[in-house]
C-alpha cells in the first residue's frame, strides 16, 4: 500500500444499490447519491457500480446523479430467494467479476458496500490487488446471528489483508485491527440548521404524533407495530401514526390502515425533504426491527426532535439508553411495544425538551462533514500491523 494517498485521486464504489437510466441521466437510491455527493470533494471523480432496478420506481426514493464527476455503471440485477434466482446469481458471477475487476484496475481506492454479491466478489479481488486500498462498509448487524450469506461475508471480511479496512456499526470487543467503528452519515449543514429550529419550537401536544420510516417487510416489524397501535387505540390511546416506506407488505399494511380510523396515515416512499417534514410534525420514531445495523432514520429523526422507540438489537443500545434518550423494545413483542407507547404519555414537556436537545447533539456524529474527516483519517491514512493473508 502506498505510504501516502493523495486526497485528489479517484474512487471506485462497488454496490448493489438500485439505479436506472432516465433519458440521458442515471437515477439512483437517494440516500447513497447524497452520500457520494458529500464525499466527492475528497476525490477527482467517482465510478459507481450498482444494479439496474427500474422495477423500484415509485417504491424507493430516487435522485438524479447530476455531477459529471460521478460515473455510474449499471449491472443486470441478480437476487431473490427462489431456486431459479440462485441459478441466475451464479450464472452472472463471471460477468460481474469481469466488470468489477476491470474497474478496480483503474482506481487506487475501492469502496464496497456489503453484504451484497458485488461486495463478495470485491472481497476476493482485494487479495489480487495488494497495492490498492480497499474499504468495505458492512451495513448489517456485525455480531448477532444472521442469514448464511451475511455470515459468510462477515467471516470473509475479518480475514482480509492489511490493504483492506472494514467499517461497521458500533464498537465490538476482540475484532481484527482492520475492523473499525464508523457512524453512517445522513445529515448536511442545512439539515442541522433546520433541525435546530425545529428543536427550539417543538412541544408536546394533546395528540402525540408517531412515525415509522422503513421498508414494509417482516424484518422491520411494521405488522407488529400496527397490532400494538390498533390494540391501544381501542383502549382510548390517542395519537397519530405516520407510516413512511414501501415493500412487500404494502397491500397488507394498506388494509390495516383502511380498517382503522383517521389516526394512521400511509405515505408510501417519500423523498428526503418530504421525510424531514414528517419528522418535524412528529414527536417519536418507532422502529421495531428484528435485525439492524444502525438505521440512519434514527439519527435523522433525532436531528428533528423525534425520540426513538427502537429494538434493542446490534449497536442501538450504544446510542439509545432506555428511559434516558429513548425507549428500547426489549424483548421485541406487542406487549413491550405497547408499554413503551404508554410511557410516552407520562413524559412532561420539560423532560421532552431536555431529551430532544440531548439527542440533537448526539445526531451531530452523523453529519457528512464528520464523515469526511473520518474517511481521511481512518480510511485513506489507515495503517495496520496485520500481514496480508
Amino acid at each position: 500500500m502506498p505510504k501516502h494517498l493523495s486526497r485528489h485521486t479517484s474512487l471506485l464504489v462497488v454496490s448493489d444499490t438500485a439505479m436506472y437510466q432516465k433519458d440521458n441521466q442515471v437515477v439512483a437510491f437517494e440516500p447513497v447519491v447524497r452520500e457520494l455527493e458529500a464525499i466527492l470533494p475528497l476525490f477527482t471523480h467517482i465510478t459507481w457500480i450498482g444494479f439496474n432496478r427500474p422495477d423500484k420506481i415509485g417504491r424507493f426514493p430516487f435522485k438524479e446523479i447530476t455531477s459529471k464527476r460521478i460515473h455510474a455503471i449499471l449491472l443486470d440485477y441478480v437476487g431473490g430467494s427462489h431456486p431459479t434466482d440462485k441459478f441466475d446469481i451464479v450464472k452472472n458471477y463471471p460477468i460481474m467479476y469481469r466488470v468489477i475487476d476491470a474497474e478496480i484496475k483503474k482506481h487506487p481506492i475501492i469502496h464496497s458496500r456489503a453484504p451484497s454479491n458485488p461486495a463478495y466478489i470485491t472481497m476476493w479481488l482485494s487479495k489480487k490487488y495488494s497495492n490498492k486500498r480497499f474499504w468495505f462498509k458492512y451495513a448489517g448487524n456485525w455480531t448477532q446471528s444472521a442469514p448464511f450469506f451475511y455470515t459468510l461475508q462477515r467471516n470473509k471480511l475479518k480475514r482480509l489483508g492489511s490493504n483492506s479496512v472494514v467499517t461497521v456499526n458500533g464498537r465490538w470487543k476482540h475484532q481484527p485491527s482492520n475492523v473499525i467503528p464508523f457512524d453512517n452519515p445522513c445529515l448536511d449543514e442545512i439539515d442541522r440548521e433546520s433541525g435546530k429550529n425545529c428543536i427550539d419550537s417543538k412541544t408536546l401536544e394533546q395528540e402525540t404524533n408517531y412515525c415509522f420510516v422503513g421498508g414494509l417487510n417482516e424484518n422491520k416489524g411494521i405488522l407488529l407495530l400496527l397490532e400494538a397501535f390498533n390494540t391501544l387505540k381501542t383502549k382510548g390511546f390517542k395519537g397519530s401514526l405516520h407510516i413512511i416506506g414501501d415493500g412487500p407488505l404494502r397491500e397488507q399494511v394498506q388494509q390495516n390502515v383502511d380498517a382503522s380510523f383517521k389516526n394512521i396515515i400511509l405515505h408510501g416512499a417519500l423523498s428526503k425533504a418530504e421525510v424531514n417534514e414528517r419528522y418535524k410534525q412528529c414527536h417519536y420514531l418507532i422502529l421495531p426491527s428484528k435485525s439492524e445495523g444502525f438505521p440512519k432514520v434514527i439519527s435523522e429523526a433525532m436531528n428533528f426532535g423525534c425520540i426513538p422507540i427502537v429494538s434493542d438489537v446490534s449497536c442501538i443500545d450504544q446510542y439509545i439508553q432506555d428511559g434516558k434518550n429513548g425507549f428500547l423494545i426489549k424483548p421485541l413483542s406487542v406487549p413491550k411495544l405497547q408499554q413503551c407507547l404508554v410511557k410516552t404519555k407520562t413524559i412532561t414537556q420539560g423532560a421532552f425538551k431536555k431529551t430532544i436537545e440531548y439527542n440533537y447533539e448526539l445526531a451531530g456524529r452523523f453529519t457528512y462533514s464528520h464523515y469526511n474527516e473520518r474517511i481521511q483519517q481512518d480510511i485513506l491514512n489507515h495503517k495496520t500491523n496485520r500481514s496480508s493473508g
